[in-house]
C-alpha cells in the first residue's frame, strides 16, 4: 500500500465496486425452515494496474461489473449458510488468488437486520421482520494470505430511565448544566472489534462462528450498559459506562483483541411544566421529557490487549 513513484509523483490507487446488494435464502429440505440474509457489499482491490492510469492500457483491470457478478456467483456457491465474515473471506480469497495482479482485497459488508417472525409464540419457518441494529464487517486479505477481520455493530439504541448521573465536571463562565445523580441515559452504540486471526487457516472451524460471536458481543454490551434486571447499575458518565462495556467484551472473549466504541449522549430533557398558578405540577418534572437527537455529546474510545513481556 506504499504506492509507486511515477514521473516524479508518489502514486497510490485502488478500484472496486460499492453497494452490491444481495439476498440469500438457504432452504432446509428436511424441516422446511428457511434462513435469510441481506448483505450490502463493498469491494476494493489493490492491484498492479498502473498502466491503466498512465498508458491507457486496461489489460490488467478487473472490471467493477465483474466484481458485482462475482458476489452473486459466490453467494450461489455457498450451499450451506455462512456468516457474513465468512462470505467476505470467500470473496477476498477469490480476488487475491484468481487474479495474479491483485495484491490485496478489502471487502466490507453491512448486513440488514432481518429477524425471524414469531406467530403465537412459534418461530415462523419462512417469515422475517426487519430489526434495528446492523452487523458490519471488514476483511482485508493479501495475496500471501495475511488476514485481518473486523466485525461490528451499528445503531444499537440503548436507554435506561434511571441509574445515571453526571457530577464533578469542569465548570466555567459558559457552564450552565447542573450536576445530577438522577437522569435518563440514552445512546446509539457503534462498536467494532478485531479478531486475532492472521490467516484463514487460523479461524476456528465452527458453524456460523462469527455470527454467534456477534450475537454474544451484542449481548454483553447491552448487559453491561443496563446491569442486573432488578437493580441495574449506576452510570457516573457515558465515559465510565463505555469503558466498562469495552472491558467486559475483552474480558469475556479471548478471540477479541481490540474494540472501539462510539456512544453519543442522546439527551432527554425534563419538561418544566410548573407555573406561578400551578406550582404543584413541579413534582412531575422528571416524568415528562423532550427527546432530542441534536446536538448531542460524542464519546469515543478503544481498548486493546497488551501483551506482557516475560
Amino acid at each position: 500500500m506504499g504506492g509507486d513513484i511515477i514521473e516524479g509523483y508518489k502514486f497510490e490507487q485502488r478500484h472496486g465496486k460499492s453497494r452490491v446488494r444481495v439476498g440469500r435464502v438457504w432452504r432446509n429440505k428436511e424441516n422446511g425452515v428457511h434462513e435469510f440474509a441481506e448483505w450490502n457489499v463493498d469491494i476494493s482491490l489493490l492491484s498492479d494496474c498502473v498502466s491503466a492510469y498512465v498508458n491507457s492500457d486496461n489489460s490488467d483491470i478487473v472490471a467493477t461489473d465483474t466484481m458485482k457478478n462475482t458476489v452473486y456467483v459466490k453467494a450461489k456457491e455457498c450451499s450451506e449458510q455462512v456468516s457474513m465474515e465468512e462470505f467476505a473471506i470467500v470473496l477476498a480469497k477469490h480476488f487475491t488468488s484468481f487474479y495474479p495482479q491483485v495484491t490485496t482485497a478489502i471487502v466490507k459488508i453491512v448486513e440488514k437486520p432481518w429477524e425471524r417472525c414469531y406467530i403465537d409464540g412459534q418461530p415462523h419457518k419462512h417469515g422475517f421482520k426487519l430489526g434495528s441494529e446492523k452487523h458490519t464487517t471488514e476483511v482485508v486479505l493479501t495475496k500471501v494470505g495475511a488476514l485481518r477481520v473486523t466485525s461490528g455493530i451499528e445503531g444499537l439504541s440503548l436507554l435506561k430511565t434511571t441509574q445515571s448521573g453526571f457530577e464533578g465536571f469542569v465548570r466555567d463562565k459558559n457552564t450552565i448544566l447542573p450536576e445530577t445523580r438522577e437522569r435518563m441515559l440514552a445512546t446509539e452504540v457503534s462498536a467494532s472489534w478485531r479478531y486475532p486471526f492472521e490467516s484463514p487457516a487460523s479461524i476456528p472451524v465452527k458453524p456460523l462462528y462469527f455470527t454467534k460471536m456477534y450475537l454474544e458481543v451484542k449481548k454483553v454490551l447491552a448487559e453491561t450498559f443496563f446491569g442486573p434486571p432488578n437493580e441495574g447499575i449506576y452510570s457516573p458518565s457515558v465515559q465510565a459506562t463505555l469503558y466498562q462495556m469495552g472491558k467486559a467484551v475483552l474480558g469475556r472473549f479471548p478471540d477479541v483483541s481490540f474494540i472501539q466504541l462510539k456512544m453519543p449522549n442522546i439527551h432527554f430533557l425534563p419538561v418544566n411544566l410548573s407555573s406561578k398558578d400551578n406550582p404543584v405540577i413541579v413534582k412531575f418534572q422528571d416524568d415528562v421529557f423532550l427527546p432530542t437527537d441534536e446536538p448531542h455529546g460524542t464519546i469515543e474510545a478503544s481498548l486493546s490487549r497488551v501483551l506482557s513481556k516475560l
